[in-house]
């Protein structure tokens, strides 16, 4: 179940709202005086994530799948329901790829009935085994359809269609291709690589590594994600657009950054790498720099210890 106060009409609905992006997204959004709807089944998501914010005058949250039928008022889909990390989203992969498509369809057939602007959260998945680098919009690759990971990209890809054919049918649609993404409100047991590091060092566990380590990755802070989001909705640009980090660090790198600030003093645990791991994840920002004036401003280090000070904070929260 969930609660709608009477008489507000809420201009933002944020689908997987409980989540990591869409609570950081509430609370931006509210800070700035708009009213919001959060939807979620909390599959995956937490209330805790936007505990702060039930009693707030322009806050409202409805316990919803995305892949069932929705008719309520909006101005805005911010459509981010989706298991996330590659633990998250095999542990059912049928229900992932009906919350990738069923959830996009019903989502833009709301959007298309209140004539409400929509985004879509993709990701940089879609691009597969990339060849070059950085990874521009236009330079799509394919997967192995047979893949454990491929429930996520293909639902992600067949999204984006929707998205682009319910654009010629009138719907203000913006496409976000988001790279890897990290900072407070994401789960200990997320499965992402950031999580997996700082809450092992944390515990004083062996950090383990999939692989050598030398596999790279791009992360982006949540904060400076939001802003990108923010502006982007609120741009005239209408085709797909990579937001996230450029620049670079190796897996190894990462293990070990952590490691010195949290002092763990424990080796590593090296495992057998996953199934259809890229090598690499870089974003080419040229068309959000060029339309929207957008570029990450936190660095990694700064990005970590905040990070890193959130899940301290949890952890000693669950110990009491």
């Amino acid at each position: 179940m969930g609660y709608l106060k009477e008489n507000i009409k809420s201009k933002n609905l944020i689908t997987g709202g409980a989540g990591f992006i869409g609570s950081h997204l509430i609370k931006k959004l509210l800070e700035n005086g708009q009213k919001v709807i959060c939807l979620d089944n909390l599959k995956t998501g937490s209330e805790t994530n936007f505990s702060n914010w039930k009693n707030h005058s322009n806050f409202n949250f409805i316990d919803h799948d995305v892949t069932k039928n929705l008719n309520i008022n909006v101005d805005k889909v911010w459509h981010l329901a989706s298991p996330a990390s590659p633990a998250k989203y095999k542990e059912d992969p049928i229900y992932t790829i009906k919350t990738g498509v069923l959830g996009t369809l019903n989502m833009l057939k709301l959007a298309r009935r209140n004539n409400a602007q929509f985004l879509f959260a993709s990701t940089s998945e879609i691009y597969g085994h990339s060849v070059n680098f950085p990874q521009k919009e236009s330079e799509i690759t394919f997967g192995n359809t047979h893949s454990s990971r491929a429930c996520y990209l293909e639902s992600k890809r067949i999204a984006e269609t929707l998205c682009y054919e319910y654009g010629r049918l009138g719907v203000d649609v913006k496409i976000a291709r988001i790279f890897n993404t990290y900072g407070p409100n994401m789960l200990m047991d997320d499965g992402r690589v950031i999580c997996n590091f700082i809450s092992q060092s944390i515990l004083n566990k062996p950090i383990t590594i999939y692989g050598n380590g030398y596999q790279t990755r791009s992360f982006c802070y949540i904060d400076d994600l939001i802003s990108g989001l923010l502006l982007l909705i609120n741009s005239n640009y209408n085709q797909p657009m990579n937001l996230g980090n450029d620049q670079e660090i190796s897996i190894l790198d990462l293990a070990n950054l952590i490691k010195i600030k949290t002092g763990n003093k424990l080796a590593f645990k090296f495992l057998e790498n996953r199934e259809d791991d890229p090598k690499r994840r870089c974003p080419c920002l040229k068309i959000s720099k060029t339309k929207l004036n957008w570029q990450p401003s936190t660095n990694i280090s700064e990005g970590l210890d905040l990070t890193i000070d959130y899940f301290k904070k949890r952890i000693s929260f669950q110990n009491v």
